[in-house]
């Protein structure tokens, strides 16, 4: 900084002025600050080239630290930075030593990320051009007519488990009804043991829509006819895993000829993973268009999902840290011994609970990546990828065992955190209240109309909307790669740099860019759409 003559004999308190900051303001910007009008006790040459006019020093130095305050600002630095620059720069005596080095230090260490860097984790992924194509084969169409024309075949459904189990077993349940040509009676909900949700059908779905977009598929009738009231009908409980059409025909057509009328129970993974071109593009059609959420629901989600967009993009996290999912999983929450002493209670009393291989221990668990990520991890995982503190996450799940002090890792890293209650104004929810399967619709809503979307576990909601996102063009999605990064998690001999590079390098292909499902053949086509349900369309000029 260059000093004029008169000032030689003066000592001088200087500070750091970041390049940014005169980048960041525009010529007329800087015009009003460096050439303000003329005043009586100033000189009008205020800032002449490189010389300054230090006969009022406390002008001077008032008039600096205004032209930093307001590029600071526009920078959106920090206000506890501001504060220790101005007690620093506020005496005009001493030269610059320890107390002013304290100063540019502390600015540099609360210095907002570079803005290149909070945009690149909103950045989407490539698509590669797959769109949705669920163009038919002429013989799919050709049995159309006599399918839909049908008068002496009925499938009955009876779906269970969560919101997004449900509509697993829904999809299926339409494409049983097309290989074995019956008419499907809107399926029955059954009745949540855990959450006891007596919701029916359309409550959740619209069925309206349900029936129009399926009117060239399937023959959908909200109730069995008057004809077939009075029938028995042939009853499945225990059809296995992943099945055929083939295996569908041969142990049900002949008997649902016969008797007019089929009910099955328990759909949930019966249906096989690789099926026929047309069927699944049958799936994806039912999944990604079909059901759609009823019209209460779908407005009050959309409502939300609006005010999490109104200043700006968001993240939608589900959080799988539920006493329930701890047990099931054979894992532990990481809090406290009191609460792993309340999930081994837990499973202690009902170990039928336990869905996870009971031959590995919770380390080997871990370690294999089939334990939830916890709180402190997910900020960390969040961290790493390059998630601004600014970041705005909406959370999706249930009540966390531990309440408060389980998020807490998270809420004190991301302040601007929110759920469904949150959002909600005060009445809005009401209508919803005790009504799992509402809550699970609205908060599935939020979480596929985020920027990006992450699940802390697998389960139905997280492959659900892997796929609808994929669908809808391949938004982000972020899928942890526990496996590999958690022996990086606890050691704690990393640096902080190296362990981002290390977690970034690990997730560069789990962004949500296209996969496709033929290199996964045991996968659901609603979760891997590519290439059955998606693909490159030919430009045409």
């Amino acid at each position: 900084m260059g000093k004029s003559n008169k000032c030689k004999a003066k000592k001088q308190s200087y500070i750091s002025v970041p390049s940014q900051i005169i980048t960041s303001l525009s010529s007329s910007s800087l015009q009003s600050l460096l050439l303000s009008p003329k005043k009586a006790h100033l000189n009008s040459s205020f800032f002449v080239g490189h010389n300054y006019s230090c006969r009022r020093p406390r002008v001077c130095l008032s008039a600096l630290f205004l032209f930093v305050l307001v590029g600071l600002l526009r920078l959106g630095w920090n206000v506890n930075t501001l504060v220790l620059c101005s007690q620093s720069f506020g005496s005009n005596t001493g030269k610059v030593g320890e107390r002013d080095h304290q100063v540019l230090v502390t600015s540099q260490l609360h210095s907002p990320r570079p803005l290149h860097l909070e945009s690149e984790f909103w950045k989407q992924p490539d698509g590669m051009g797959y769109r949705p194509c669920l163009e038919l084969s002429a013989k799919y169409r050709k049995a159309r007519e006599a399918i839909l024309n049908g008068r002496s075949k009925y499938l009955l459904v009876v779906v269970s488990g969560g919101m997004n189990q449900q509509r697993n077993q829904i999809v299926d349940a339409v494409v049983i009804a097309r290989i074995l040509g019956a008419a499907l009676v809107v399926p029955v909900l059954q009745v949540n043991i855990i959450w006891g949700d007596e919701s029916e059908f359309s409550d959740i779905f619209d069925l309206g829509h349900f029936k129009r977009v399926l009117a060239d598929d399937v023959r959908i009738l909200s109730s069995l006819p008057s004809t077939h009231v009075m029938t028995r009908p042939v009853v499945e409980n225990r059809t296995p895993l992943h099945v055929s059409p083939q295996w569908i025909r041969s142990r049900y057509l002949k008997r649902i000829n016969k008797e007019g009328l089929l009910l099955l129970r328990g759909l949930d993974s019966r249906l096989s993973k690789g099926l026929p071109p047309d069927l699944q593009k049958l799936r994806c059609k039912v999944a990604f268009q079909a059901l759609r959420f009823a019209p209460p629901i779908l407005e009050l989600g959309n409502k939300l999902a609006r005010r999490m967009q109104s200043k700006g993009p968001y993240l939608a996290l589900h959080l799988r840290i539920e006493k329930d999912v701890w047990v099931r999983t054979g894992c532990l929450p990481g809090l406290s011994k009191e609460y792993d002493e309340i999930v081994h209670n837990e499973r202690r009393r009902h170990p039928e609970f336990l869905t996870a291989k009971s031959n590995l221990s919770y380390h080997e668990r871990k370690l294999a990546g089939l334990c939830p990520l916890n709180a402190f991890e997910v900020t960390r995982l969040l961290k790493a990828l390059g998630a601004p503190r600014s970041a705005r996450i909406y959370w999706a799940g249930g009540r966390p065992l531990g309440g408060k002090e389980a998020l807490s890792p998270l809420t004190r890293e991301f302040p601007h955190f929110y759920n469904k209650e949150g959002l909600a104004l005060p009445g809005e929810l009401e209508p919803f209240a005790n009504k799992a399967s509402f809550m699970a619709a609205i908060d599935y809503i939020v979480s596929e109309k985020s920027d990006v979307f992450m699940a802390s576990h697998g389960g139905n909601m997280g492959h659900a909307i892997q796929g609808q996102r994929a669908y809808a063009g391949h938004k982000k999605y972020i899928t942890p790669n526990k496996r590999h990064m958690l022996p990086y998690f606890v050691n704690s001999s990393l640096p902080e740099a190296e362990f981002n590079r290390i977690i970034k390098e690990l997730h560069q292909e789990s962004l949500g860019q296209p996969e496709l499902r033929s290199s996964k053949a045991g996968r659901d086509v609603t979760k891997y759409p590519v290439p059955e349900c998606m693909c490159k369309r030919n430009k045409t000029t």
